[in-house]
């Protein structure tokens, strides 16, 4: 394999990601990431659980990029409003927000049992 089409792939990816992070959706995406991401270093988290929090944060984020990619293409192609455009994007955004609310339930699941204990301990 051509070792300058490998650099220039990975400087394709790394442009499409700083692009997408423009988007005010994934900002918030990223920043509920690093909230999360602070919670299960300050918490101690076992590994389990914190491929459970990674996959569920590059899930959400992956599929947030998806919906911007749709989003993109979309006004590209028929850039005038029209029903079935308005209907593709907001089945792409209902995607995310399924994954979104699955993964914030799946942190609950895992970070209750520390919050609990955090204010069981703190309350004695």
């Amino acid at each position: 394999m051509n070792l300058l089409k490998v650099v220039y792939s990975f400087r394709a990816a790394f442009r499409g990601a700083y692009l997408v992070s423009k988007e005010r959706n994934m900002r918030f995406h990223i920043l509920a990431s690093l909230a999360v991401f602070s919670a299960g270093l300050f918490f101690g988290i076992n590994k389990t659980e914190w491929i459970l929090v990674l996959l569920c944060i590059a899930l959400v984020i992956s599929l947030e990029a998806v919906n911007t990619a749709i989003e993109l293409i979309m006004n590209f192609i028929h850039p005038e409003k029209h029903e079935a455009v308005r209907d593709i994007k907001d089945i792409a955004a209902a995607a995310v927000l399924v994954v979104a609310a699955i993964a914030a339930i799946c942190g609950a699941i895992i970070f209750a049992p520390y919050v609990l204990n955090l204010f069981l301990l703190s309350a004695f």
